[in-house]
């Protein structure tokens, strides 16, 4: 699942490896690209979370809703990933967006994906090689087989709110899940019944990740807190979910689900009820 800096550097001119460059900021969309343009890993390519790592948006779907799973794997293929393929992921903020183009390879089927441990930022501070050249890849192709058991539905969703069949977790900050303060959403709050891990709390002051062992204490006692229920993880747009999912299953915890389209498909509709304050 994660692969060290020094590792990746003994790939780099591997013909089986495609690398993916993930940055990305929330508020400044366009950010992403100009810093891939500005310097990246030498053969990264560059994923853009709000349309390769993303689907069509309705305005009632959330703000980066599941692509179709056979067209987020042609994007895989145009940049030369074949079934043989090992593909690692990186951003410069703790994987939370490499750990989006993580799950979405595992939906699809592909098992042999991996996320660079601290990134871009490991990366630099350790003075290894970084380039301008934009890399043209020989096509290759992937068949997507997604595993829809892997998501959670809106409908899924609103009817746990009777059922309390599972644990909803949410990965954005506390003050934005108590709603004290919402950056990027028009409405602040959380859903009602979920309970908060802010996704930062996975990671090393580096941004590395911690060790499995540690996670997987802390993950056990939040999810024994909630009363051992399975977990769906969300966000805001079920991008920084996939960084708690990702924790997760490092820890050893594997079968947790994704609310995809998290906290801005859940208010695209007012009805909808809304919870603030902390943890139940």
């Amino acid at each position: 699942m994660l692969i060290a800096t020094a590792g990746l550097a003994q790939q780099l001119n591997h013909p089986d490896w495609v690398i993916f460059d993930c940055r990305h900021d929330l508020v400044d969309k366009a950010k992403g690209e100009r810093l891939y343009r500005d310097s990246h890993l030498p053969g990264a390519h560059f994923a853009r979370v709000e349309s390769d790592l993303s689907g069509n948006k309705t305005g009632r779907n959330g703000r980066h809703p599941l692509s179709e799973a056979q067209s987020f794997a042609d994007f895989l293929g145009r940049h030369g990933v074949t079934p043989g393929s090992t593909v690692v992921a990186y951003d410069d903020v703790g994987g939370q967006y490499a750990a989006r183009l993580w799950w979405m390879a595992r939906w699809i089927g592909f098992k042999d994906v991996r996320v660079l441990d601290g990134g871009w930022s490991k990366w630099i501070a350790e003075a290894r090689p970084t380039t301008t050249d934009v890399p043209v890849a020989a096509p290759g192709g992937v068949q997507a087989a997604p595993d829809h058991s892997m998501v959670w539905s809106l409908a899924q969703v609103e009817d746990n709110l009777r059922t309390g069949q599972a644990v909803i977790l949410d990965a954005r900050t506390a003050e934005r899940y108590r709603g004290e303060t919402e950056p990027i959403d028009p409405v602040a709050g959380h859903i009602p019944g979920a309970i908060n891990r802010f996704f930062k709390l996975n990671l090393n002051p580096d941004l590395t990740v911690r060790p499995a062992g540690e996670l997987r204490r802390e993950f056990e006692q939040l999810i024994q807190s909630a009363g051992g229920r399975p977990v769906v993880h969300q966000c805001g747009s079920g991008v920084t979910a996939c960084a708690n999912l990702f924790a997760m299953e490092y820890a050893g915890l594997a079968g947790s689900k994704l609310y995809a389209g998290s906290w801005s498909e859940w208010i695209a509709d007012p009805s909808r009820p809304i919870a603030r304050g902390g943890n139940p």
